[in-house]
C-alpha cells in the first residue's frame, strides 16, 4: 500500500557525470566536467575558475 509506514523510502540513483558533460552549478553557475574521480568528485571548468566537486552532489546537475 502506497500508505504504509512499514514502505521502504525511495533513494534516487546516484548522480552520473562524463568527461564533457555540460552543467550547472547552484554556486558556480554553467560548466563542462573536465575529470572525474570515481564516485568521489568531479573536476568541472566554470570558464573562470576550475572547481573540484565533492559527491553526493546535491547543488549540480548534468543538462
Amino acid at each position: 500500500m502506497p500508505t504504509s509506514p512499514f514502505k521502504a523510502p525511495v533513494t534516487p540513483p546516484p548522480k552520473q557525470f562524463a568527461v564533457g558533460d555540460q552543467v550547472t552549478h547552484d554556486m558556480y553557475g554553467l560548466g563542462r566536467v573536465i575529470g572525474i574521480e570515481d564516485g568521489i568528485a568531479v573536476l568541472v571548468d566554470f570558464g573562470s575558475v576550475q572547481e573540484r566537486i565533492l559527491n553526493p552532489y546535491t547543488k549540480m546537475s548534468k543538462l
